[in-house]
């Protein structure tokens, strides 16, 4: 989903799901949308995925697509290494709520 995409998306709809995430190790950050019937779409350009590098960056896109809330989601590999199940999208446990 590019840019464009995603804000004619918000102005049609209103039950879907911003989230910012954040893998471990890495110093940038990508945008995904879960739209109501549970399926995700990155955010990107020219075919492959948007990188930003500050949390300002993308609080500016989202806020000039009409968007003033999402979730920061922080990937950690160590549940996936020990042989747990994964809890990124358990709301209280691995979800920030970012409001802008």
């Amino acid at each position: 989903m590019n840019f464009h995409e995603l804000e004619h998306y918000i102005h049609r709809h209103d039950d879907f799901e911003i989230r910012v995430i954040s893998h471990a190790g890495s110093r940038f950050y990508q945008v995904e949308l879960e739209d109501m019937e549970g399926e995700r779409h990155l955010l990107t350009n020219r075919g492959k995925p948007m990188m930003f590098r500050a949390l300002d960056d993308i609080y500016l896109e989202l806020k000039r697509a009409g968007i003033h809330r999402a979730y920061l989601v922080h990937y950690v590999a160590h549940d996936e290494m020990v042989g747990r199940e994964t809890h990124y999208h358990e709301p209280l446990t691995s979800r920030m709520p970012l409001v802008f």
